[in-house]
Parts: structure tokens; C-alpha cells; sequence
């Protein structure tokens, strides 16, 4: 049977020509796809690569010509310039307990809130989540001086908690699990659940949360690096230089007459690898559920 479609094909036969033919656009379609995704990643990479090499390397290395793209031998005496100048573990730590105290009360408050917008009917519901939608319309720096005010009169300029209230919960959190709530959780499991005497609290832990675990890593990981990576908030709050988050920190490697760029580089290859280390963890948690829903459609 083989040899008579094959002999076909050779003959002129229309179906075995179509079906080669079929064949051969759609290697050709997988390889350009490939293609296209290996240098999109590619040109995802290189701002990376790019500061791990400029932290291996002199100020003068850096500006010269032809570009360095390959590792240099300075990146020791760079971070050990780094070291001398801040304080780089307490900074570290200080960052850590921060940013994932922030990233926890996040994912706290903005599930709860969402399951209640996503899933429950109550009086003025719809006028509220308006106003919460509103908020995205005023830029951040425009509360940064009713904020400090606020500190101030509580007394918490200074304070980390002063860093870690204000970020507990946000509309952009809200808004995006709000719609995993409405897409994702079966009413027939809230019912079941409600006829098994759960209440609200209970509902939400055991059926909320776990079907709406894609969308809280994602806000957990976006939030973690978010606040990681703030610097000007704790720069007007944390008064005591001697008690700064990371950023702030590294941000004394500039001198006023002088810029070591091998150093600052170095700084910031400090600051990125937890990062990477917390993407790592937390990404698969959020893949593994789009995989599981994308088993189900």
C-alpha cells in the first residue's frame, strides 16, 4: 500500500503531492516559530549578559572600543568595593522582609477582596469596584506627599512598617484576581461548600484560593520584585542611613565627581539574583496551573 501511494505521488497523483506538501510547510512553520522564539529569548537575555560582563570589568574597560563582551578578571575588586562602601548583607536582609511582607499581605488581602467581587452580590458592589478601578487613574508620585503626611502623623517616618502598610493591598491585584474568581471557580463548588456550613472564610481558603493559585503567584512574584526594586518611596521614608533597603543603598555607589561603573554594575548583579531565585521558585506554581487549564479546555 505504501509503495502504490508513493508510486502515485511520483505519478502526479494530487493527493500524495498535497500531503508532502502539507508536510513540508508545516516543518517549515515549526522551524521559523523556533526561530522566532529562540531570538526573542535571545534578545531577552542580553541586557543580562551585558551587566554581568560590565561587572567584570574597569570603568575604562567599559567605555573603550571595541565593547567588551566577554568576562574580565575585575569583578572581585569590584565587589569587594561594593562591600566596603554599604552595608550589603543588613541591606539584603532588610530588602527580603520587606518585600516579602509586602508580597504576603498582598496576596492575602487582594484574594480576599477579589473572591468577594468575583464571586458574592452585596450592596454597592458594582459603584465600588468603579471607584477601585479609578485609583489606576492617579499617578503614584501625586500621594507621595499626602503619604509622608500620614507617616508623619503616625508617628512611622523611619519605621519599616511605614514601607509595609501602605503596599498591603492594591487595586491592580484586586482587579486582576477579580478575574480569575469570575473565570476560574465553579459556582457548584461555592454551593457545595456553603451546603457542607463553610461561611465566607472557610469558602475562600478551600475553594478560592486553590483555584486561583496561578493568578496569586503571579501577583506574589510581581509584587516581591516591585517592592524589591522601589526607591524612591524608602529613600523619603527610611530617614536612618544606617537602616536602608538595597536600592537605596547601592544608589551611594555614585559619587558626585566620579562614577565607578564596574562597581555599580556589580551592585546590581547582587540585586538581580534574588530576584531570579524568587521568579524561579514561585513561576511554577502559576505555570503549572495555566497547564492544568489549558489540560481542562
Amino acid at each position: 500500500m505504501t509503495t502504490i501511494f508513493a508510486r502515485g505521488a511520483r505519478l502526479g497523483d494530487p493527493t500524495g503531492a498535497t500531503s508532502d506538501g502539507g508536510r513540508r510547510r508545516g516543518i517549515v512553520g515549526r522551524l521559523v516559530t523556533h526561530a522566532c522564539i529562540v531570538v526573542g529569548v535571545l534578545l531577552s537575555l542580553f541586557p543580562f549578559y551585558w551587566l554581568l560582563m560590565m561587572s567584570t570589568h574597569t570603568t575604562a574597560e567599559i567605555f573603550g572600543y571595541p565593547p567588551k563582551l566577554w568576562i574580565g578578571d575585575s569583578f572581585g575588586q569590584n565587589l569587594r568595593g561594593v562591600v566596603d562602601n554599604v552595608d550589603l548583607l543588613q541591606a539584603l536582609l532588610i530588602t527580603f522582609l520587606i518585600s516579602a511582607a509586602v508580597a504576603v499581605l498582598v496576596m492575602f488581602f487582594d484574594s480576599l477582596a477579589a473572591y468577594a467581587f468575583g464571586k458574592y452580590d452585596f450592596p454597592g458592589k458594582n459603584p465600588l469596584f468603579l471607584v477601585l478601578l479609578a485609583t489606576f487613574l492617579v499617578p503614584g508620585s501625586l500621594s507621595l506627599v499626602p503619604s509622608f503626611v500620614l507617616m508623619s502623623w503616625l508617628g512611622w517616618i523611619g519605621g519599616f512598617q511605614a514601607l509595609i502598610v501602605p503596599g498591603a493591598a492594591n487595586a491592580f491585584g484586586i482587579f486582576l484576581l477579580r478575574q480569575f474568581a469570575q473565570t476560574s471557580i465553579p459556582n457548584e463548588l461555592i454551593d457545595a461548600a456553603r451546603v457542607d456550613g463553610a461561611g465566607f472564610f472557610r469558602t475562600w481558603r478551600s475553594v478560592g484560593v486553590p483555584m486561583m493559585r496561578g493568578g496569586i503567584a503571579f501577583l506574589g512574584i510581581f509584587t516581591f520584585i516591585g517592592t524589591w526594586n522601589d526607591y524612591v518611596w524608602p529613600l523619603i521614608v527610611l530617614v536612618n542611613p544606617q537602616r536602608q533597603t538595597l536600592q537605596v543603598a547601592l544608589s551611594t555607589l555614585n559619587s558626585v565627581y566620579q562614577i565607578n561603573y564596574g562597581m555599580v554594575m556589580a551592585g546590581a548583579v547582587i540585586s538581580v539574583v534574588p530576584l531570579i531565585g524568587i521568579f524561579i521558585i514561585g513561576s511554577r506554581h502559576f505555570i503549572a496551573n495555566i497547564a492544568a487549564g489549558a489540560l481542562k479546555g
